[in-house]
């Protein structure tokens, strides 16, 4: 089920376009393919490889429905340029009213406008500020249902064991120092490297201008996964420190408690 979701995920964008080309479909059908098996694999793997917190929801079940509802979302004010509806109206006016009040100086949004090239029109500057504010306003509001999860005691679950190997496949406990210190400090790197990454993207694509074509609000397929990465990847990074910290804090917990029954054990043994 994962994998078919992971595959329906991918194709969403050729699923409701309407302008998309007999040889983009093919190629995003395997790139579907290779996904959905590779998170086949994974989930079915006794050894942990890549995917992170696979034990733990929902941390991956919000990642996950937040990529699916970006993608469904500014696929969906994409497919009401050609084919309107009042859903897809009612979407794009979101997105619009979202943009524009996120719209001032420094801003993420303001920000993303600046990938444009140079010679883009104000129709497509203000259709690449309603795409990025719809994707931030869903990458922020599901920022926020994960920390309501962590903070009411709901992540992770009381009622299974916490395998920080399974968990976090990527991070060696043995690779030298102390583990809970080591846990923090990636948090808080994943938090600021959330936080700046949406401001360091539309550097990155500026500096590359030369090299790589700039964003275009002309192909709908570019400009959903490009506002779709710069939304989503910083939130992943956001939830993954957040995640982290939380895991330090219950190896520190683990510790306290263990120090406390040793102690009232030594008590005991010395009365």
């Amino acid at each position: 089920m994962r994998a078919v979701l992971v595959m329906v995920v991918v194709a969403t964008p050729s699923m409701l376009l309407l302008d998309v080309t007999s040889d983009t479909k093919q190629m995003v059908a395997l790139v579907a393919l290779f996904l959905g098996l590779l998170t086949f694999v994974e989930y079915n793997s006794t050894y942990p490889s890549l995917v992170e917190f696979r034990d733990a929801p929902p941390f991956n079940r919000i990642r996950f429905l937040m990529l699916f509802a970006i993608v469904f979302f500014l696929s969906t004010i994409e497919r009401g340029k050609v084919a309107p509806t009042s859903f897809t109206e009612f979407t794009s006016a979101v997105g619009m009213v979202v943009g524009a009040s996120m719209d001032f100086a420094y801003s993420p949004v303001r920000l993303a406008t600046l990938m444009m090239s140079d010679g883009a029109s104000a129709q497509e500057i203000a259709e690449v500020r309603t795409a990025a504010g719809m994707a931030y306003l869903i990458s922020l509001v599901s920022l926020s249902v994960f920390v309501v999860a962590l903070k009411s005691g709901n992540w992770p679950s009381r009622g299974r064991t916490f395998n920080v190997w399974v968990n976090l496949p990527t991070f060696d406990p043995t690779a030298g120092g102390d583990v809970v210190v080591r846990l923090q400090r990636d948090a808080r790197i994943n938090i600021a490297l959330g936080f700046l990454l949406p401001f360091l993207t539309p550097a990155v694509v500026m500096i590359s201008s030369t090299s790589f074509e700039p964003l275009s609000a002309a192909n709908s397929q570019t400009l959903i996964w490009t506002m779709t990465a710069w939304a989503f990847l910083p939130a992943s990074l956001f939830m993954r420190g957040i995640a982290m910290g939380r895991v330090a804090d219950m190896i520190q917990e683990r510790r306290n408690a263990n120090r406390a029954l040793q102690g009232a054990r030594d008590g005991l043994a010395a009365a």
